[in-house]
């Protein structure tokens, strides 16, 4: 068995722990989510990315284990045991981020058709307008598709600009309820843009931040792999034996006062 440069185990081994670690951090933070939506009416939709992400970071967590011990050891089983997990588990991830890629568009479709069922906004159920407002608040829109049109006569007081408003405003109709309790004749100035494009680019925006981390997170695994192949391929490595050479003159002298007292005896 050949031996392993100190430095090639030093850097899988820092490697390999800093992903079991991310692993540890990825198995806390799914069993805060589990708990945290638990009563959560979502979440039979959510268990599936919820058990996935179980698996992923207890298997990952797994297997680093086994191939730090298998480096620190020297034992091959467990090396090659890492290998093959992981390489499996990053081809398993490339497939999920190309068919990420693959279904955005759907994922729009989707979710315009989900926001755009609940118009008109002044006959939606409660919880959704009261979230709804704190968005317009924060992303200075007003409306789902159609601006204030979709408030119909109760624009919401959430679309009234402020001094310190970037997007662009207008003036509310005169005959919205903005009007009822003011009597003054300077106009309401309200966000002109809908709501929606906003929050499907902020939503995108999220989940194309998230599929970069999966992708760095899955570079980083094969990193691991790449320094475990090559630890493999050192510990298979003969030792260099020197050869040894004889030379008929190596301990002449010896041998002949062997010779010459042996014959004083005879």
């Amino acid at each position: 068995m050949g031996k392993v440069n100190p430095c090639l185990k030093r850097s899988y081994v820092i490697v390999t722990s800093l992903i079991a670690i991310l692993s540890a951090l990825l198995l806390a933070l799914t069993l805060f989510s589990h708990g945290y939506f638990h009563e959560d009416e979502e979440m039979e939709r959510m268990i599936t990315g919820i058990k996935a992400m179980y698996i992923i970071s207890i298997i990952t967590l797994l297997l680093t284990i086994t191939g730090v011990y298998g480096a620190c050891k020297e034992r091959q089983w467990a090396l090659i045991v890492y290998v093959v997990g992981m390489s499996l588990s990053s081809l398993f991830m490339f497939a999920c981020e190309i068919q990420g890629l693959a279904v955005r568009p759907q994922v729009v479709k989707d979710m315009k058709n989900q926001y755009l069922a609940m118009l008109p906004l002044d006959n939606t159920s409660e919880p959704f307008l009261d979230s709804f407002m704190d968005i317009q608040i924060e992303l200075q829109c007003c409306g789902l598709d159609q601006g204030y049109l979709d408030w119909g006569y109760n624009i919401s007081e959430s679309c009234v600009c402020t001094e310190e408003s970037t997007n662009p405003c207008v003036a509310a109709p005169r005959n919205s309820a903005l009007y009822e309790h003011t009597f003054s004749d300077q106009p309401i100035m309200i966000y002109r843009e809908p709501c929606l494009p906003y929050l499907i680019e902020h939503i995108m925006m999220n989940i194309n931040s998230v599929m970069g981390i999966m992708l760095g997170l899955t570079l980083f695994w094969v990193l691991s792999v790449v320094l475990c192949i090559v630890i493999l391929c050192r510990l298979s490595r003969k030792e260099d034996i020197p050869p040894v050479v004889y030379s008929p003159e190596a301990k002449a002298g010896n041998y002949t006062v062997l010779l010459t007292d042996a014959a004083e005896y005879t």
